[in-house]
């Protein structure tokens, strides 16, 4: 027998060995090996009830069940300032959280807004970080993964003060996050910062802060919306006035959202308009959505449709009501899925 002959031969009894280990193999063990469809879970932002909820029409014990019932959605993303100061209540949170629990819901994450954990003075910036303690020890409570704070103080906003000097605000937004993410590092909780107002709608500064605290449990949560880095000053100093304030300065969203990804725990998909064909006016939610499918981005992302307080003050400006607004992002959002999966 030649060489070349054996060799054949060597290797066709190979080829059959490997034919026939190859039909004992489990399929999962391919299917494990395959890319992985592109999909995302749909969560609730309660501010989507906004309207309701500061005219005293719904309550935060409402707002587990209008999730479940009205939009089949079971996770949810709380607010602080609609907790109206029970989180440190034990029996108003024991009550909450049998709510969500005899509906099957889950609790994911509480957006806080309160004291600035980024104040330049140290002692207040300290005071600030141990007054999120609290909504920590509420959120690990309520089951939920997360905490979203904000590095600046959000009232300027409302007044057309500037925010604090670039420079001296990211190390002060360092050393409060990083003081609050160490107490929430002992609960397991992860705490997140969205582009918000002021200096976190300067995504670059943003992201400048996360590198700086070198955390774990440290994220971002970015939302479509957030990204006006200077508004017209309000007439009044009250949500009804930034609500009617103008976008004069923008940061390029889809950019801003791409830079974002590396560090997020959760996307925020605000929004306030549609066109006839159901797709959000001012953000393109494919060419959102391709950006992040790009990041490899698994997670929930919540709906927060702001239209319907928008029409609280501005009832002739087409805004569709909360239940509406909330079953349009849904759907778009199930769209998308569904396309770019």
């Amino acid at each position: 027998m030649t060489q070349s002959r054996r060799t054949f031969l060597n290797q066709l009894s190979l080829t059959a060995a490997g034919m026939g280990l190859a039909s004992t193999l489990s399929t999962d063990l391919f299917a494990e090996m395959a890319p992985s469809k592109f999909t995302f879970d749909i969560s609730l932002a309660e501010f989507s009830f906004a309207g309701e909820l500061m005219s005293g029409k719904m309550t935060n014990m409402d707002f587990p069940a209008r999730a479940k019932n009205d939009f089949g959605i079971n996770v949810l993303e709380y607010v602080s300032m609609f907790f109206n100061n029970k989180h440190t209540d034990k029996t108003y949170l024991k009550e909450l959280k049998q709510r969500c629990d005899d509906l099957g819901m889950k609790n994911n994450l509480i957006m806080v807004d309160g004291a600035n954990i980024a104040d330049l003075d140290a002692t207040k910036r300290n005071q600030a970080v141990e007054a999120h303690y609290a909504w920590v020890d509420a959120a690990k409570f309520l089951g939920c993964s997360a905490i979203r704070v904000n590095l600046g103080d959000t009232s300027k906003a409302m007044t057309g003060v500037a925010d604090d000097p670039a420079d001296e605000a990211a190390k002060s937004a360092a050393d409060g996050y990083h003081k609050l993410l160490e107490y929430a590092a002992k609960s397991n909780m992860n705490v997140i910062v969205e582009n918000h107002f002021g200096n976190s709608t300067d995504i670059d500064w943003l992201v400048g802060v996360l590198k700086q605290v070198n955390m774990p449990n440290a994220g971002l949560l970015p939302d479509f919306g957030n990204f006006c880095r200077q508004r017209s000053t309000p007439e009044t100093n009250d949500i009804k006035g930034i609500m009617s304030t103008k976008c004069i300065k923008e940061y390029d969203r889809y950019e801003g959202v791409r830079k974002m990804m590396p560090y997020a725990k959760g996307i925020s998909a605000k929004t306030h308009k549609f066109d006839a064909s159901g797709n959000e006016t001012e953000t393109d939610f494919r060419k959102m959505f391709k950006i992040i499918k790009d990041a490899g981005f698994k997670g929930y992302v919540g709906i927060e449709y702001e239209g319907g307080i928008m029409s609280m003050y501005k009832p002739d400006g087409g805004y569709l009501s909360s239940t509406e607004g909330i079953k349009a992002t849904k759907t778009l959002l199930e769209r998308v899925r569904t396309e770019l999966a």
